[in-house]
């Protein structure tokens, strides 16, 4: 339970109570859970692959740590490759040294849950294997069978799982009303419109849609969850929230890394669908969205889906006047000779697939009328960083002009969501002396000023949301295909043209993107 004691001038102190794992006592002012969670079984297919040793492993030891994690609790590995659980446990040990920030003096504890099942994603023989596998009295957990499948695989094997988990009787244990069974999905969520449509059907032979669980990290973020306090929990936001105070609205993420090892997908893929469709779709609807009636998870995501009812159709027509792709080229990064796209392991030589947007987008409602939002995303940029800029409207008389030689500059608010979690103001103060000098003055402040208690990355935010059964986080169906419909076009008009690499600028790495940009975006799109 959550119990507050405030005492007038002083800043609300938040003490959490609860049971944590192996007696660990839950840090003093942290607000990971409130009660108990529900013993479960995590099933991870593609347990082999990346994704799972980078994040979700380290992400469920780091629960763990923090009593996070219910007392009872099992975590099977599933993927083609045939080894034994105590290979699979040091593959995940070394994974975790890596890539988790924590200390392994508990590692052995943890690693007494884990166990591992090799199965071949296409044979319905192999997953009602693992469907008699995880009815063995040490994965049963009790009486009460609680399941999570997560999709760490390629995107291609979405649908062959999807499908045979019901098939194999994996899901039949949640319709006699003992337990619950949930399914996460990565993105990308299909690769257009009719693919995402299908999956979906498949994906409901054996999962009601409040089963499945759209997983978008970047929404999982805490200064993203934060920009909702901060829209509708502050009387003094809200009301200069819309046209008549706002210029415009940049989401900015940026990456200075390159394709890596991840080029067999994105040369398919392509910024567009790898980032747009997804992350940045999520950061503009959290942006834009309507305060819901209350804060609950069909009423936040019903707001976001009406934000992307709102999208104006893209005018593919005039694609140069809202579109700029690109493709980093060689360049230097942080000092070092970096290779471009073409010359990356796995990219085809002439591939004109491009690692650079800039959008711009008009939402056609009351509040957001005639104000552009200007989505931008790109690979070997210099520095990795992503963030929401409200740049508001300048003021509309200035009885300075007689004074000052320039126009007064307008305020803007910076939402940083990574790596700097912080909200920084800019306005407008006078120098001091004689002499009328305006000067531009911050105010900041950093999300995590004064806080002690465990900190959770996006990916332990999302995997607790979905033990304790909260969708707020996660893309619903309806909004998947709005933003499909809305992208489409646009990727038709982009890789259906006679000459596509005549719309691809090159740019070179460690730049912010083509030259093409700084006649297309506003003054200060980058953030302060």
């Amino acid at each position: 339970m959550i119990d507050q004691k405030t005492d007038i001038g002083t800043i609300p102190e938040t003490v959490v109570t609860g049971t944590a794992l192996d007696d660990a006592p839950v840090a003093p002012g942290s607000c990971i859970i409130e009660g108990l969670l529900d013993p479960f079984t995590i099933i991870v297919f593609g347990a082999s692959g990346d994704l799972t040793l980078r994040k979700l492993i380290p992400a469920l030891y780091k629960l763990y740590l923090n009593g996070g994690l219910p007392a009872s609790f099992a975590i099977v590995g599933c993927s083609r490759t045939e080894m034994g659980a105590d290979a699979f446990r040091e593959r995940l040990r070394s994974g975790v040294e890596r890539h988790g920030g924590s200390g392994m003096d508990r590692w052995a504890a943890f690693a007494e849950r884990v166990s591992y099942y090799a199965v071949q994603y296409d044979s319905l023989e192999s997953l009602q294997g693992l469907a008699s596998y995880l009815r063995t009295p040490e994965l049963s957990l009790g009486p009460v069978t609680n399941r999570i499948f997560y999709m760490a695989t390629p995107p291609a094997v979405f649908h062959q799982v999807g499908e045979l988990i019901g098939l194999a009787g994996l899901t039949v244990e949640n319709r006699n009303g003992q337990g619950w069974v949930r399914i996460v999905i990565e993105k990308p969520f299909s690769h257009d419109l009719e693919s995402a449509v299908e999956l979906n059907q498949i994906l409901n032979r054996s999962f009601t849609e409040d089963q499945i669980y759209r997983i978008d990290h970047y929404v999982a973020k805490e200064t993203v969850q934060n920009l909702l306090m901060f829209r509708f929990a502050n009387a003094i936001f809200e009301p200069i929230w819309n046209r008549r105070y706002i210029d415009y609205v940049s989401i900015t993420a940026a990456e200075t890394v390159g394709v890596g090892h991840r080029a067999g997908y994105y040369d398919v893929a392509g910024v567009l669908r790898d980032m747009f469709q997804n992350h940045m779709m999520q950061l503009l609807s959290m942006s834009a969205m309507e305060p819901p009636p209350s804060f609950g998870a069909e009423r936040v995501r019903d707001e976001k889906v009406k934000v992307f009812r709102a999208m104006r159709p893209f005018p593919v027509e005039r694609l140069d006047d809202y579109l700029v792709l690109g493709q980093y080229g060689p360049g230097t990064l942080n000092g070092v000779e970096v290779p471009g796209y073409r010359q990356e392991a796995g990219v085809a030589p002439g591939s004109v697939t491009p690692t650079f947007a800039l959008m711009k987008i008009f939402l056609d409602n009351w509040r957001w009328q005639g104000v552009p939002f200007y989505l931008i995303s790109g690979k070997r940029l210099p520095q990795k960083s992503t963030k929401i800029v409200i740049g508001f409207k300048r003021v509309p008389h200035s009885m300075f002009r007689h004074v000052l030689p320039d126009d007064v500059t307008a305020n803007q608010l910076t939402i940083g969501i990574q790596p700097e979690e912080a909200i920084t103001l800019t306005f407008q103060t006078k120098n001091p002396g004689a002499v009328v000098c305006l000067r531009t003055v911050r105010m900041e402040f950093d999300y995590l000023q004064g806080y002690t208690g465990p900190v959770l990355d996006a990916y332990e935010k999302a995997l607790l949301d979905c033990m304790q059964g909260d969708h707020m986080l996660f893309w619903r169906q309806d909004g998947v295909e709005l933003t499909w419909s809305f992208m489409v076009p646009v990727l038709q008009a982009c890789e259906q043209c006679t000459h596509p690499e005549a719309r691809l600028k090159t740019y070179a790495s460690g730049t912010w993107g083509p030259p093409e940009t700084e006649g297309f975006i506003k003054t200060g799109i980058w953030g302060s």
